[in-house]
């Protein structure tokens, strides 16, 4: 991680940190954590002046620190309780920090189909948009089981192209107050344009986005008016006859529950499915790097044994296998010595394990996956 990230890293934890005791009513906490961020936010201009990141640093420094007047006396002081707009717009604004992730292609097992579905939607415009005259689909909807990469696969994309990524939910745009949720959703795709603006491509990632995009008899006007919002802000993207390098990346576990007019505005739904055995395979060797193995590790056969399973229950396993032989080191071995170590992982520590562990995704739902598949697919 570079400095510049660890500084960033930095400054959103103190903002985390005052907003929750804002909350909480502690006011000489939330001030001192405030201004903490804004010293880590200014520092981080100075020594990066030429950042494209500065102007919205910058945005976030006067937000803390009208906050931070109000708490202090200086302005006028409102509870969060009551109506906290400074208070909304820095929880907004800290929710959805623009980054530059580090996850590579090659970090995602597998997932060929929707790798080559992405690279003819996003990368190939993004490197050559001359050779598209008729445009490129901005709008990609991942959906699938939990835990297989939906999130991995939107974070692998921006580090491909090298885009802003900005990283939403639900519960960072809707908003109690009136009229928020719908600013919240413009100063959203407002800062991806912007960022866009230079030529960097700029990645929106909704993460659960059923939540936002779903058509409910009961919801209230201010969940109507933030979805009306989306999709204004879609359209303006999406426009074909637009070169504009902002693209709206939606993931759900439960596709079947989008208003179809959203549904009809991701031009590409990629099914991200549960990893087949040569995905395993290679998830295998990624959680294996820092493990050790006794000699005669199968893992063609723990493939095999694994049908079923997410990439996040796969992990999961190797966490579990891994907590298993620390814990009888502690028990059976001598911990306080620095040169000892546990023993190496054996088959056995992976089929005890498999005995207490389940797949986490049922038969039922991966067959309403693939029927929702069939009717609404568009690779």
């Amino acid at each position: 991680m570079s400095a510049s990230e660890e500084l960033e890293k930095l400054a959103v934890k103190y903002a985390s940190e005052a907003i929750q005791f804002d909350e909480q009513g502690s006011r000489g906490l939330a001030i001192r954590k405030y201004q903490r961020a804004i010293e880590i936010l200014l520092k981080l201009c100075a020594l990066y002046p030429n950042s494209a990141q500065n102007k919205v640093y910058m945005e976030r420094v006067e937000s803390y620190k009208k906050r931070v007047e109000s708490l202090s006396g200086q302005g006028t002081y409102q509870s969060p309780k009551t109506a906290p707009s400074e208070l909304e717009k820095a929880k907004f604004e800290h929710l959805v920090i623009a980054e530059k992730p580090s996850v590579k292609w090659n970090d995602i097992a597998n997932l060929s189909e929707a790798k080559k579905a992405i690279e003819e939607s996003i990368i190939f415009p993004v490197k050559r948009p001359d050779l598209f005259p008729l445009g490129w689909p901005r709008g990609i909807l991942f959906f699938g089981p939990p835990g297989c990469g939906k999130t991995l696969l939107a974070a692998a994309i921006a580090t491909e192209i090298e885009a802003t990524f900005f990283c939403v939910d639900a519960a960072s745009i809707m908003s109690k107050w009136l009229g928020e949720s719908e600013k919240n959703v413009a100063q959203l795709f407002g800062n991806a344009r912007e960022s866009s603006d230079d030529g960097h491509p700029s990645i929106i990632f909704i993460d659960e986005i059923d939540s936002l995009l779903r058509y409910s008899i009961g919801e209230v006007g201010g969940e109507a008016r933030a979805r009306n919002q989306i999709l204004k802000e879609m359209d303006g993207v999406l426009d074909k006859n637009r070169t504009l390098h902002v693209y709206i990346i939606g993931a759900t576990n439960k596709p079947w529950i989008l208003d179809e007019p959203f549904v009809r505005r991701f031009q590409k739904r990629i099914f991200v499915p549960l990893p087949d055995t040569e995905a395993r395979s290679e998830m295998f060797k990624l959680f294996s790097k820092n493990l050790k193995f006794s000699p005669e590790m199968d893992f063609s056969e723990l493939s095999r044994m694994t049908y079923g399973y997410s990439g996040s229950d796969i992990r999961d396993i190797f966490q579990s296998v891994q907590i298993k032989v620390v814990r009888e080191f502690f028990e059976e071995g001598d911990p306080e010595d620095k040169n000892a170590t546990p023993r190496y992982i054996n088959k056995e520590d992976f089929i005890q394990t498999l005995k207490r562990r389940k797949p986490s995704v049922s038969n039922i739902a991966i067959r309403n996956y693939e029927k929702w598949f069939e009717d609404f697919k568009a690779l």
